[in-house]
């Protein structure tokens, strides 16, 4: 049974104004377009409150009137919708080589999307060279700057030290200073610092399979593979910022126990491939390998379903998503021939019959996923309440 603290509803006078904007924007942005008496019956807020909030949203330019609808008798409620040019949001992912960065509107589509090769790993070069290309994407956007919601920030987790080691955590440490501080302060914006996962998961949410989920979790192939959970709307980050490192978990495969990512990543497909005397140096590589039917990677994708197929399990034991989805840094037609394979436990809490949402999922694929959901963090705070309704 779900109880009541489940339900996000808005606050009345005690709670936070910002909270009640989050309720009503969530609401206009979940129907599309809707009227201020339906807003109302579905947040628990006073028509008066969301008189006023609507105002003011209309004001600042985040929604727009959509006209009338007619609705029986009496005067048609007036519509209210986003506004795409309403607001922007600002994404930057930071890898060992390259910087990419990304604008989307309020709506979530992209606007503008830039690269640059990243030539060391310092603080100081990264911080120069994500502070330039921002310029650069910012300027392409045509964004006014007054509109720039704020900027997320994916870099290799997990963040601080730990005893996962020999990834690409070691890009950065931030053992002096919040990597959200440091960067706030080159780019002159409110900044959210995520790991790839989470923002991948957080852009289902804005523009990908994932509308219309509240509790979900994406298994992203990176160089490794990492887990977002979203519950309620809402990441689980853990303690620390590293919840989802489901990489390193040991599962079953072929009759032993390893890490998960040692045999379902991006780089163990490509190890693979070089013991077969293949080199692969992009996804489109991966791509025509697997439309030729090159032997060696068909067979590391059957010798990745066993524990691909134990880590559903597990993700769905621990967190009763309503859907996992697969996505990330790897070729489409892989990441189907992975969904068709999968064995769906009959010993997990999704195998059941009152289902509404497949138990898997294709999302998004390709270099720029954890980009587009770096941007996708901010939209997904300006849309989502962070008060739980209380019983």
């Amino acid at each position: 049974m779900i109880s009541r603290t489940d339900i996000v509803v808005g606050a009345n006078a005690e709670r936070a104004r910002s909270h009640n904007r989050q309720v009503v924007l969530g609401r206009i942005r979940g129907a599309g377009q809707i009227g201020r008496a339906e807003i109302a019956r579905a947040s628990g807020l006073s028509i008066q409150a969301v008189s006023n909030i609507i105002a003011d949203l209309l004001n600042d330019g985040f929604i727009l009137e959509q006209g009338r609808r007619v609705a029986g008798r009496g005067q048609p409620p007036v519509q209210y919708a986003l506004h795409a040019q309403g607001g922007y949001a600002l994404g930057v992912e930071i890898r060992p080589d390259a910087v990419f960065a990304a604008v989307l509107d309020l709506c979530g589509t992209t606007i503008a999307s830039e690269r640059a090769g990243l030539p060391a790993t310092d603080r100081g070069t990264v911080t120069r060279s994500v502070s330039a290309l921002c310029d650069r994407v910012l300027v392409a956007s045509g964004a006014p700057t007054a509109r720039v919601l704020g900027a997320g920030v994916v870099m290799p987790g997990p963040f601080g030290t730990t005893g996962i080691r020999g990834n690409d955590s070691e890009l950065l440490t931030w053992d002096d200073v919040a990597p959200e501080a440091w960067f706030s302060e080159a780019l002159g914006l409110p900044v959210l610092v995520e790991n790839d996962a989470n923002a991948a998961a957080m852009a289902e949410r804005i523009t990908g399979v994932a509308q219309g989920l509240d509790s979900y979790a994406f298994l992203y192939f990176g160089a490794g593979l990492g887990l977002g959970s979203v519950q309620k709307g809402r990441l689980m980050a853990g303690a620390f910022g590293n919840a989802g490192e489901i990489g390193h978990i040991p599962v079953p495969a072929s009759g032993s126990s390893v890490p998960l990512e040692s045999v379902v990543s991006r780089l163990s497909i490509q190890r693979a491939l070089q013991e077969a005397g293949i080199e692969t140096r992009s996804g489109e590589d991966l791509a025509r390998l697997y439309e030729a039917g090159n032997t060696a990677l068909l067979n590391w994708l059957d010798y990745a379903i066993e524990p691909l197929s134990a880590a559903v399990t597990i993700v769905e034991n621990l967190f009763d998503p309503q859907s996992v989805i697969l996505g990330g840094a790897m070729p489409d037609p892989i990441l189907d021939h992975l969904l068709g394979s999968v064995r769906l436990s009959e010993r997990s809490v999704a195998f059941r019959e009152n289902r509404t949402h497949p138990r898997l999922l294709r999302g998004a694929s390709g270099r720029m996923t954890a980009t587009l959901g770096a941007a996708a963090l901010v939209l997904n705070k300006a849309f989502t309440p962070q008060i739980s309704a209380q019983s």
